[in-house]
Protein backbone atom coordinates (compact mmCIF):
# COMPACT_ATOMS: atom_id res chain seq x y z
CA UNK A 1 0.00 0.00 0.00
CA UNK A 2 1.40 3.42 -0.93
CA UNK A 3 2.32 5.60 2.02
CA UNK A 4 0.50 8.89 2.35
CA UNK A 5 3.76 10.51 3.41
CA UNK A 6 5.93 9.54 0.47
CA UNK A 7 5.95 9.58 -3.32
CA UNK A 8 7.22 6.64 -5.33
CA UNK A 9 9.16 7.75 -8.41
CA UNK A 10 10.35 5.37 -11.12
CA UNK A 11 13.93 5.78 -12.36
CA UNK A 12 15.59 3.64 -15.07
CA UNK A 13 18.94 2.25 -13.95
CA UNK A 14 20.76 -0.11 -16.30
CA UNK A 15 17.58 -1.05 -18.11
CA UNK A 16 15.69 -1.82 -14.92
CA UNK A 17 13.01 0.27 -13.32
CA UNK A 18 14.14 1.27 -9.85
CA UNK A 19 11.79 2.87 -7.37
CA UNK A 20 12.90 5.87 -5.33
CA UNK A 21 10.89 6.72 -2.26
CA UNK A 22 10.78 10.48 -1.80
CA UNK A 23 9.07 12.42 0.99
CA UNK A 24 6.02 14.41 -0.03
CA UNK A 25 6.22 18.16 0.32
CA UNK A 26 5.26 19.05 3.87
CA UNK A 27 5.18 22.48 5.50
CA UNK A 28 4.49 23.65 9.05
CA UNK A 29 3.76 27.32 9.66
CA UNK A 30 3.32 29.32 12.87
CA UNK A 31 0.83 32.17 13.17
CA UNK A 32 2.23 35.45 14.44
CA UNK A 33 0.81 36.67 17.76
CA UNK A 34 -1.77 39.43 17.98
CA UNK A 35 -0.13 42.80 18.43
CA UNK A 36 2.98 41.99 16.43
CA UNK A 37 3.54 44.47 13.60
CA UNK A 38 3.90 42.50 10.38
CA UNK A 39 5.47 43.31 7.01
CA UNK A 40 3.31 45.27 4.60
CA UNK A 41 5.82 44.69 1.81
CA UNK A 42 5.81 40.92 1.36
CA UNK A 43 3.32 38.06 1.31
CA UNK A 44 4.63 34.49 1.51
CA UNK A 45 2.77 31.23 0.83
CA UNK A 46 4.48 27.84 1.17
CA UNK A 47 2.68 24.89 -0.44
CA UNK A 48 -0.61 26.75 -0.09
CA UNK A 49 -0.06 27.76 3.54
CA UNK A 50 0.32 31.39 4.57
CA UNK A 51 3.66 32.20 6.21
CA UNK A 52 3.56 35.28 8.42
CA UNK A 53 6.27 37.83 7.64
CA UNK A 54 7.91 39.75 10.48
CA UNK A 55 9.97 42.95 10.31
CA UNK A 56 13.36 43.96 11.70
CA UNK A 57 14.82 47.43 12.13
CA UNK A 58 18.26 48.77 11.29
CA UNK A 59 20.20 51.73 12.70
CA UNK A 60 18.12 52.80 15.67
CA UNK A 61 19.22 55.99 17.44
CA UNK A 62 21.90 57.08 18.15
CA UNK A 63 23.11 55.54 14.89
CA UNK A 64 20.31 56.72 12.61
CA UNK A 65 21.18 59.45 10.13
CA UNK A 66 24.92 58.83 10.21
CA UNK A 67 27.13 57.83 7.27
CA UNK A 68 25.98 54.22 7.01
CA UNK A 69 23.33 52.86 4.67
CA UNK A 70 22.06 49.39 5.53
CA UNK A 71 19.14 49.47 3.12
CA UNK A 72 16.44 50.24 5.66
CA UNK A 73 14.15 47.89 7.59
CA UNK A 74 13.85 44.33 6.31
CA UNK A 75 11.61 41.30 6.66
CA UNK A 76 11.96 37.68 7.70
CA UNK A 77 9.80 34.57 7.75
CA UNK A 78 10.14 31.08 9.23
CA UNK A 79 8.55 27.78 8.28
CA UNK A 80 9.44 24.11 8.71
CA UNK A 81 9.66 21.84 5.70
CA UNK A 82 10.30 18.37 4.39
CA UNK A 83 10.54 17.16 0.81
CA UNK A 84 10.58 19.57 -2.13
CA UNK A 85 8.69 22.73 -1.25
CA UNK A 86 7.61 25.65 -3.44
CA UNK A 87 7.23 29.08 -1.87
CA UNK A 88 5.35 31.91 -3.53
CA UNK A 89 6.51 35.45 -2.71
CA UNK A 90 4.47 38.52 -3.63
CA UNK A 91 5.68 42.09 -3.11
CA UNK A 92 4.43 45.60 -3.73
CA UNK A 93 7.60 46.54 -5.56
CA UNK A 94 8.88 45.05 -8.79
CA UNK A 95 10.60 41.67 -8.49
CA UNK A 96 11.99 41.68 -12.02
CA UNK A 97 15.61 41.86 -10.84
CA UNK A 98 15.24 39.82 -7.65
CA UNK A 99 17.93 37.32 -6.70
CA UNK A 100 18.39 34.75 -3.95
CA UNK A 101 21.60 34.72 -1.92
CA UNK A 102 23.41 32.43 -1.47
CA UNK A 103 22.96 30.54 -4.73
CA UNK A 104 22.33 27.03 -3.49
CA UNK A 105 21.92 24.47 -6.29
CA UNK A 106 18.70 23.11 -4.75
CA UNK A 107 17.05 26.54 -4.38
CA UNK A 108 15.49 27.68 -7.65
CA UNK A 109 13.95 31.10 -8.32
CA UNK A 110 11.29 31.41 -11.03
CA UNK A 111 9.52 34.67 -11.97
CA UNK A 112 5.73 34.53 -12.16
CA UNK A 113 4.96 38.15 -12.93
CA UNK A 114 6.40 41.56 -12.11
CA UNK A 115 5.35 41.29 -8.45
CA UNK A 116 5.43 37.53 -7.85
CA UNK A 117 8.06 34.79 -7.88
CA UNK A 118 8.17 31.16 -6.87
CA UNK A 119 11.15 29.72 -5.03
CA UNK A 120 11.59 25.97 -4.84
CA UNK A 121 13.52 24.56 -1.88
CA UNK A 122 14.97 21.09 -2.32
CA UNK A 123 16.05 21.07 1.33
CA UNK A 124 15.90 23.24 4.42
CA UNK A 125 17.86 26.42 3.67
CA UNK A 126 18.28 29.99 4.90
CA UNK A 127 18.42 32.60 2.15
CA UNK A 128 18.11 36.30 1.51
CA UNK A 129 15.56 37.18 -1.18
CA UNK A 130 16.71 40.50 -2.61
CA UNK A 131 14.59 42.50 -5.06
CA UNK A 132 17.08 45.38 -4.81
CA UNK A 133 20.26 44.22 -3.12
CA UNK A 134 20.43 45.17 0.56
CA UNK A 135 17.43 47.48 0.26
CA UNK A 136 14.66 45.88 2.29
CA UNK A 137 15.23 42.18 1.55
CA UNK A 138 13.17 39.24 2.78
CA UNK A 139 15.06 36.61 4.77
CA UNK A 140 13.47 33.21 4.26
CA UNK A 141 14.28 30.63 6.90
CA UNK A 142 13.25 27.15 5.78
CA UNK A 143 13.86 25.00 8.86
CA UNK A 144 13.92 21.22 9.14
CA UNK A 145 10.89 19.73 10.86
CA UNK A 146 10.88 20.22 14.60
CA UNK A 147 11.20 17.02 16.62
CA UNK A 148 10.59 16.13 20.27
CA UNK A 149 9.35 19.56 21.32
CA UNK A 150 8.90 19.85 25.12
CA UNK A 151 5.36 19.85 26.47
CA UNK A 152 3.68 22.51 28.57
CA UNK A 153 4.16 21.69 32.23
CA UNK A 154 7.02 19.24 31.68
CA UNK A 155 9.54 19.16 34.54
CA UNK A 156 12.41 21.65 34.29
CA UNK A 157 10.87 23.36 31.23
CA UNK A 158 10.38 27.13 31.00
CA UNK A 159 7.68 27.23 28.35
CA UNK A 160 6.69 30.22 26.23
CA UNK A 161 3.62 29.46 24.14
CA UNK A 162 2.30 31.51 21.21
CA UNK A 163 1.87 35.16 22.12
CA UNK A 164 3.94 38.18 23.16
CA UNK A 165 5.78 37.75 26.46
CA UNK A 166 7.40 40.75 28.25
CA UNK A 167 9.78 38.42 30.06
CA UNK A 168 12.80 40.63 30.81
CA UNK A 169 15.70 38.65 32.25
CA UNK A 170 15.14 34.89 32.31
CA UNK A 171 17.61 32.88 34.41
CA UNK A 172 18.18 29.26 33.38
CA UNK A 173 19.97 26.72 35.56
CA UNK A 174 21.16 23.13 35.66
CA UNK A 175 19.15 20.63 33.60
CA UNK A 176 16.60 23.23 32.51
CA UNK A 177 15.10 23.76 29.06
CA UNK A 178 13.69 27.02 27.73
CA UNK A 179 11.20 26.44 24.93
CA UNK A 180 9.86 29.13 22.58
CA UNK A 181 6.93 27.71 20.64
CA UNK A 182 6.32 28.88 17.10
CA UNK A 183 4.32 32.11 17.31
CA UNK A 184 5.99 33.15 20.58
CA UNK A 185 7.76 36.52 20.78
CA UNK A 186 9.74 36.74 24.02
CA UNK A 187 10.93 40.25 24.85
CA UNK A 188 13.98 39.85 27.02
CA UNK A 189 17.24 38.00 27.48
CA UNK A 190 18.31 34.55 28.67
CA UNK A 191 21.09 33.99 31.21
CA UNK A 192 22.13 30.33 31.20
CA UNK A 193 24.41 29.29 34.05
CA UNK A 194 25.08 25.64 34.78
CA UNK A 195 25.15 22.27 33.04
CA UNK A 196 22.87 20.49 30.59
CA UNK A 197 20.86 23.53 29.50
CA UNK A 198 18.80 23.84 26.30
CA UNK A 199 17.18 26.85 24.64
CA UNK A 200 14.92 25.57 21.87
CA UNK A 201 11.97 26.24 19.62
CA UNK A 202 10.68 28.10 16.61
CA UNK A 203 9.79 31.32 18.40
CA UNK A 204 11.52 34.71 18.50
CA UNK A 205 13.69 36.16 21.26
CA UNK A 206 13.29 39.89 20.78
CA UNK A 207 15.61 42.65 22.01
CA UNK A 208 14.06 45.39 19.90
CA UNK A 209 12.40 47.19 22.82
CA UNK A 210 15.70 47.91 24.56
CA UNK A 211 17.98 50.86 23.95
CA UNK A 212 21.57 50.28 22.92
CA UNK A 213 23.44 48.46 25.71
CA UNK A 214 20.43 48.70 28.05
CA UNK A 215 18.96 45.23 27.79
CA UNK A 216 17.87 43.23 30.84
CA UNK A 217 21.18 41.34 30.84
CA UNK A 218 24.69 41.97 29.53
CA UNK A 219 23.99 39.84 26.44
CA UNK A 220 20.83 38.60 24.73
CA UNK A 221 21.83 34.97 25.36
CA UNK A 222 24.54 34.71 28.01
CA UNK A 223 26.05 31.26 28.57
CA UNK A 224 28.35 30.19 31.37
CA UNK A 225 28.39 26.44 31.70
CA UNK A 226 28.86 22.99 30.22
CA UNK A 227 26.75 21.07 27.72
CA UNK A 228 24.58 23.95 26.54
CA UNK A 229 22.56 24.00 23.32
CA UNK A 230 20.74 26.83 21.54
CA UNK A 231 18.64 25.40 18.71
CA UNK A 232 16.04 26.63 16.25
CA UNK A 233 15.11 30.07 17.60
CA UNK A 234 15.24 33.44 15.86
CA UNK A 235 16.79 36.42 17.66
CA UNK A 236 15.77 39.90 16.56
CA UNK A 237 17.19 43.32 17.36
CA UNK A 238 19.77 42.53 20.01
CA UNK A 239 20.76 45.55 22.11
CA UNK A 240 24.36 44.36 22.60
CA UNK A 241 26.35 41.17 21.93
CA UNK A 242 23.87 38.48 20.99
CA UNK A 243 25.00 34.92 21.91
CA UNK A 244 28.00 34.74 24.22
CA UNK A 245 29.42 31.47 25.57
CA UNK A 246 31.85 32.66 28.24
CA UNK A 247 34.13 30.36 30.25
CA UNK A 248 32.10 27.47 28.85
CA UNK A 249 32.64 24.02 27.36
CA UNK A 250 30.62 21.86 24.97
CA UNK A 251 28.32 24.53 23.56
CA UNK A 252 26.25 24.00 20.40
CA UNK A 253 24.43 26.76 18.49
CA UNK A 254 22.36 25.11 15.76
CA UNK A 255 19.80 26.40 13.24
CA UNK A 256 19.68 29.82 14.90
CA UNK A 257 18.68 32.89 12.91
CA UNK A 258 20.02 36.29 13.98
CA UNK A 259 18.22 39.33 12.55
CA UNK A 260 20.37 42.18 13.77
CA UNK A 261 21.92 45.50 12.65
CA UNK A 262 19.60 47.54 14.87
CA UNK A 263 22.51 48.88 16.94
CA UNK A 264 26.28 48.77 16.98
CA UNK A 265 28.07 46.17 19.13
CA UNK A 266 25.42 43.55 18.30
CA UNK A 267 28.05 40.87 17.58
CA UNK A 268 26.40 37.65 16.44
CA UNK A 269 28.11 34.83 18.34
CA UNK A 270 31.17 35.46 20.51
CA UNK A 271 32.87 32.38 22.03
CA UNK A 272 34.92 33.89 24.86
CA UNK A 273 37.42 31.82 26.85
CA UNK A 274 35.50 28.70 25.81
CA UNK A 275 36.31 25.28 24.39
CA UNK A 276 34.47 22.73 22.25
CA UNK A 277 32.05 25.17 20.62
CA UNK A 278 30.03 24.22 17.52
CA UNK A 279 28.16 26.85 15.51
CA UNK A 280 26.29 25.14 12.68
CA UNK A 281 23.48 25.77 10.20
CA UNK A 282 22.95 29.38 11.30
CA UNK A 283 22.08 32.65 9.56
CA UNK A 284 23.67 35.79 10.99
CA UNK A 285 23.00 39.37 9.96
CA UNK A 286 24.71 41.84 12.27
CA UNK A 287 26.09 45.36 12.38
CA UNK A 288 29.17 44.28 14.31
CA UNK A 289 31.23 41.11 13.86
CA UNK A 290 29.25 38.00 12.93
CA UNK A 291 31.57 35.75 14.97
CA UNK A 292 34.25 37.13 17.28
CA UNK A 293 36.42 34.81 19.35
CA UNK A 294 37.98 36.41 22.39
CA UNK A 295 40.22 35.37 25.25
CA UNK A 296 39.07 38.02 27.68
CA UNK A 297 40.92 38.78 30.90
CA UNK A 298 38.97 36.36 33.07
CA UNK A 299 40.22 35.09 36.40
CA UNK A 300 39.23 31.50 35.63
CA UNK A 301 41.15 28.30 34.87
CA UNK A 302 41.24 27.14 31.24
CA UNK A 303 40.53 30.63 29.94
CA UNK A 304 41.84 29.94 26.44
CA UNK A 305 39.78 29.51 23.26
CA UNK A 306 40.11 26.07 21.68
CA UNK A 307 38.32 23.67 19.34
CA UNK A 308 35.76 26.02 17.84
CA UNK A 309 33.94 25.00 14.63
CA UNK A 310 31.76 27.33 12.54
CA UNK A 311 30.17 25.47 9.65
CA UNK A 312 27.29 25.45 7.17
CA UNK A 313 26.33 29.06 7.90
CA UNK A 314 25.24 32.08 5.87
CA UNK A 315 26.82 35.32 7.08
CA UNK A 316 26.10 39.02 6.52
CA UNK A 317 27.83 41.89 8.34
CA UNK A 318 26.80 45.45 7.56
CA UNK A 319 29.67 47.36 9.14
CA UNK A 320 32.39 45.26 10.81
CA UNK A 321 34.02 41.88 10.21
CA UNK A 322 32.63 38.44 9.47
CA UNK A 323 35.25 36.76 11.67
CA UNK A 324 37.38 38.55 14.26
CA UNK A 325 40.04 36.50 16.06
CA UNK A 326 42.34 38.07 18.61
CA UNK A 327 41.07 41.47 19.74
CA UNK A 328 40.39 41.99 23.46
CA UNK A 329 42.30 38.77 24.11
CA UNK A 330 44.80 38.08 26.87
CA UNK A 331 44.49 34.30 27.01
CA UNK A 332 47.65 32.27 26.42
CA UNK A 333 46.35 30.87 23.17
CA UNK A 334 43.49 30.56 20.70
CA UNK A 335 43.82 27.40 18.63
CA UNK A 336 42.21 24.60 16.64
CA UNK A 337 39.68 26.85 14.90
CA UNK A 338 37.75 25.55 11.87
CA UNK A 339 35.65 27.80 9.61
CA UNK A 340 34.11 25.68 6.83
CA UNK A 341 31.26 25.41 4.36
CA UNK A 342 30.33 29.08 4.63
CA UNK A 343 28.48 31.55 2.41
CA UNK A 344 29.37 35.21 2.99
CA UNK A 345 26.74 37.20 1.13
CA UNK A 346 27.43 40.80 2.26
CA UNK A 347 30.36 42.36 4.10
CA UNK A 348 32.20 45.66 4.48
CA UNK A 349 35.42 45.38 6.48
CA UNK A 350 37.98 42.57 6.23
CA UNK A 351 35.95 39.33 6.56
CA UNK A 352 38.79 37.30 8.09
CA UNK A 353 40.67 39.51 10.57
CA UNK A 354 43.29 37.61 12.58
CA UNK A 355 45.02 40.15 14.81
CA UNK A 356 46.26 38.69 18.11
CA UNK A 357 47.96 40.78 20.77
CA UNK A 358 49.13 40.46 24.38
CA UNK A 359 51.48 37.57 23.44
CA UNK A 360 48.48 35.37 22.65
CA UNK A 361 49.27 32.54 20.23
CA UNK A 362 46.71 32.21 17.45
CA UNK A 363 47.42 28.76 16.01
CA UNK A 364 45.93 26.09 13.75
CA UNK A 365 43.16 27.95 11.92
CA UNK A 366 41.52 26.23 8.93
CA UNK A 367 39.31 28.22 6.55
CA UNK A 368 37.75 25.77 4.08
CA UNK A 369 35.10 25.79 1.37
CA UNK A 370 34.07 29.43 1.68
CA UNK A 371 32.32 31.55 -0.95
CA UNK A 372 32.36 35.34 -0.67
CA UNK A 373 30.02 37.57 -2.67
CA UNK A 374 32.31 40.47 -3.51
CA UNK A 375 31.02 43.99 -4.03
CA UNK A 376 34.40 45.64 -4.65
CA UNK A 377 35.87 45.43 -1.13
CA UNK A 378 39.51 46.03 -0.32
CA UNK A 379 40.46 42.88 1.61
CA UNK A 380 39.69 39.21 2.07
CA UNK A 381 41.94 38.50 5.04
CA UNK A 382 44.50 40.21 7.26
CA UNK A 383 46.91 38.17 9.38
CA UNK A 384 48.83 40.58 11.56
CA UNK A 385 49.91 40.59 15.22
CA UNK A 386 48.99 44.03 16.55
CA UNK A 387 48.80 46.40 19.45
CA UNK A 388 45.50 48.26 19.66
CA UNK A 389 43.28 50.21 22.05
CA UNK A 390 41.87 47.05 23.64
CA UNK A 391 45.22 45.91 25.02
CA UNK A 392 46.72 46.37 28.44
CA UNK A 393 50.34 45.22 28.01
CA UNK A 394 50.73 46.79 24.55
CA UNK A 395 52.56 43.77 23.10
CA UNK A 396 51.66 42.00 19.82
CA UNK A 397 50.71 38.33 19.60
CA UNK A 398 51.66 35.46 17.28
CA UNK A 399 50.04 33.85 14.19
CA UNK A 400 51.01 30.35 13.11
CA UNK A 401 49.45 27.56 11.06
CA UNK A 402 46.64 29.12 8.99
CA UNK A 403 45.27 27.14 6.03
CA UNK A 404 42.96 28.63 3.40
CA UNK A 405 41.45 25.88 1.21
CA UNK A 406 38.79 26.09 -1.53
CA UNK A 407 38.02 29.77 -0.96
CA UNK A 408 36.30 31.66 -3.78
CA UNK A 409 35.58 35.36 -4.20
CA UNK A 410 33.06 36.14 -6.94
CA UNK A 411 31.17 39.26 -7.99
CA UNK A 412 32.31 42.80 -8.81
CA UNK A 413 35.92 43.89 -9.41
CA UNK A 414 37.89 44.92 -6.36
CA UNK A 415 41.29 44.72 -4.68
CA UNK A 416 40.39 41.74 -2.43
CA UNK A 417 43.78 41.67 -0.72
CA UNK A 418 45.31 38.87 1.31
CA UNK A 419 47.55 40.76 3.75
CA UNK A 420 50.22 39.04 5.84
CA UNK A 421 52.56 41.02 8.08
CA UNK A 422 54.41 40.27 11.30
CA UNK A 423 55.13 42.81 14.02
CA UNK A 424 58.78 42.04 14.76
CA UNK A 425 61.20 39.11 14.95
CA UNK A 426 59.48 37.78 18.08
CA UNK A 427 55.91 38.26 16.82
CA UNK A 428 55.69 36.78 13.35
CA UNK A 429 53.21 35.30 10.92
CA UNK A 430 54.31 31.73 10.19
CA UNK A 431 53.19 28.73 8.15
CA UNK A 432 50.32 30.01 6.03
CA UNK A 433 48.97 27.82 3.22
CA UNK A 434 46.76 28.84 0.29
CA UNK A 435 45.17 25.84 -1.44
CA UNK A 436 42.84 26.46 -4.37
CA UNK A 437 42.01 30.06 -3.49
CA UNK A 438 40.29 31.88 -6.36
CA UNK A 439 39.59 35.59 -6.73
CA UNK A 440 37.26 36.57 -9.58
CA UNK A 441 38.20 33.41 -11.46
CA UNK A 442 41.99 33.73 -11.03
CA UNK A 443 43.95 31.36 -8.81
CA UNK A 444 45.84 33.05 -6.02
CA UNK A 445 49.62 32.79 -6.57
CA UNK A 446 52.73 34.35 -5.01
CA UNK A 447 52.77 37.06 -7.67
CA UNK A 448 49.03 37.75 -7.67
CA UNK A 449 48.13 41.42 -7.22
CA UNK A 450 45.89 40.29 -4.34
CA UNK A 451 48.86 38.98 -2.32
CA UNK A 452 50.52 41.46 0.01
CA UNK A 453 53.25 39.86 2.13
CA UNK A 454 55.15 42.19 4.44
CA UNK A 455 58.00 41.81 6.91
CA UNK A 456 58.38 39.03 9.49
CA UNK A 457 56.40 36.45 7.51
CA UNK A 458 57.75 32.91 7.13
CA UNK A 459 56.56 29.72 5.47
CA UNK A 460 53.94 30.87 2.95
CA UNK A 461 52.91 28.02 0.64
CA UNK A 462 50.64 27.78 -2.40
CA UNK A 463 48.94 24.53 -3.39
CA UNK A 464 46.85 24.36 -6.57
Amino acid sequence: MQSTDFLRVGVFLGGLLAVQVMPRAAVVTYAAPAGEGMSSEYEVVAEGKKVDVYTARVLDPPFAGQQWNYGGPYAFANFDMEGRVTVRVTAKRSLTNAVVRPQFPDVQLKPVDDHTVSITFGSARKVSFEPDGKNGPLLLFANPMEKDAPKVGAPDVIYFGPGIHPAGRVDVGDNQTVYLAGGAVVKGAFVAQGSNIRILGRGILDGSDYEWRKGPANFTVSITGTNVEVNGITIRGSSHWTIVPRASRNVTVRNVKLCGSRVQNDDGINPCNSQEVLITDCFIRSDDDCVAMKGLDLNTPNNHVENVVVENCTLWCDRARIFLLGHESRAAYMRHITLRNLEIIHYTMTPFLLEPGEEMRLEDVRIENVKLHGEGQGEIARLKPVVNQYMQNKVPGHVRGVHFKDVEVYGKPGAYLMQLEGADAQHQVQDVTFENVTVLGAKLRPDSPNMKVGQQVEGVRFVQ
